[in-house]
């Protein structure tokens, strides 16, 4: 009998200490999904940063190319007016 109670000691230690355990990955899991989340925000902070950035790489781009366009366009005139001897 007294085998068997403390048999059954030794398994109730086993219990508490694996539901302690289990209460410790519990917590961890919880804190983890927290970081998760955290994370998804901070990477759909930097995606519409990215988009962002793209946006006005491209319009950079489109002024660069108007710009371009217009010193062409004002040297022509230059040389127009040159051209009148003015």
């Amino acid at each position: 009998m007294t085998s068997e109670l403390e048999r059954i000691k030794i398994l109730e230690g086993k219990v508490v200490k694996l539901v302690e355990y289990l209460n410790k990955v519990i917590a961890e899991n919880s804190v983890l999904k927290q970081k998760i989340r955290d994370l998804q925000a901070v990477k759909k902070d930097y995606e519409a940063q990215s988009t962002k950035f793209s946006q006005l790489d491209a319009q950079l781009k489109e002024l660069e190319q108007e710009r371009e366009e217009i010193r062409a366009k004002v040297d022509a005139l230059i040389a127009q007016i040159d051209e009148l001897g003015i």
